[in-house]
């Protein structure tokens, strides 16, 4: 006789769509400005950060439409309705940012062996405006960033354009009171080391959920030794735990039972034990007996 548990309910995201509209505006707002002034003072760092924060604003955009598309509802054909949309955008954004980094790097490498002459007080004025901007929008998403691997995407996107635009504002100040002007092009080289210091971790742990890893925030083993303690458990087989979406993570498990329990309470224990202690909240759990004739199907998984 088997039993599970399957909490298949529906579990909508915190709603950011106030703060991606308003990071949005802010920013598209700012990469007009900040191209018109690069074009006009000749500035390699404005120009590559206004391309930066370009891909930022579509990274935004993707970021936003996943969240929404998480919060519809599943459907007899897509039980777990859109959620994974948050994961695919995460990948999308984080090779969009590698990919600037590779234009940055080849457009700053091209202007040291070609130096032009940059307006500095341009420069750091614009730059300024960019630090105000981005360490506003990337407030907006402080809350979410250690739940939501989509909303921490906008977050670290943000908060390095913070760091990168003060890094321009250095630039000019150098270029305007020292002459320097082979600074330009050496901090745009900075940029794109910064964006890909930022990007590198959040495109690892994206292709990860998206290829049904365990999330970095359980610990798969501790989940089985949790599973295999409990009181009437001979064994544990076929344990599976996997991203739904950057918020949501489900587990199916089944338990060798030596005695089975009076009633459906400690299915429900456990569910709310599985959520509390590793946040996994969407758990199926099979029940079996152990003397009966149910194997294991996949031999890779059947370790007690």
């Amino acid at each position: 006789m088997n039993r599970r548990v399957d909490h298949n309910h529906h579990h909508a995201p915190p709603d950011y769509n106030r703060a991606f509209a308003a990071g949005v505006i802010l920013n598209v707002v700012f990469v007009i400005v900040e191209a018109v002034f690069g074009v006009l003072s000749d500035s390699l760092a404005l120009l590559t950060d206004a391309g930066h924060n370009l891909s930022d604003v579509m990274g935004l955009l993707l970021a936003w439409g996943a969240a929404a598309l998480a919060k519809r509802r599943p459907s007899a054909r897509r039980t777990y309705g859109f959620s994974r949309a948050t994961i695919i955008a995460s990948v999308f954004s984080g090779l969009l940012l590698m990919g600037a980094v590779g234009a940055i790097g080849w457009e700053a490498v091209n202007r040291l062996f070609e130096p032009a002459e940059p307006a500095g007080r341009t420069i750091m004025i614009v730059a300024a405006i960019g630090v105000v901007i981005n360490t506003v929008t990337a407030l907006f998403f402080l809350s979410g960033k250690d739940h939501d691997l989509n909303i921490r995407g906008a977050f670290l996107h943000m908060s390095a354009d913070a760091a990168v635009s003060l890094g321009v504002v250095v630039s000019g100040a150098l270029i305007l009171f020292y002459g320097l002007n082979w600074v330009d092009p050496v901090i745009s080289l900075m940029i794109a080391g910064v964006i890909f210091l930022s990007t590198w971790g959040l495109l690892r742990d994206s292709l990860n959920l998206a290829v049904d890893a365990v999330p970095r925030s359980v610990d798969p083993e501790a989940v089985r030794a949790y599973l295999s303690s409990l009181p009437g458990v001979r064994a544990l087989h076929d344990l599976h735990i996997w991203p739904m979406s950057t918020t949501n993570t489900a587990l199916t498990a089944h338990l060798v039972m030596e005695v089975f329990p009076d009633s459906d309470q400690f299915l429900n224990d456990v569910a709310e034990a599985l959520e509390a202690r590793f946040s996994i909240n969407h758990p199926t759990i099979q029940m079996e007996r152990f003397d009966s004739d149910i194997v294991c199907h996949q031999s890779i998984h059947c370790a007690d």
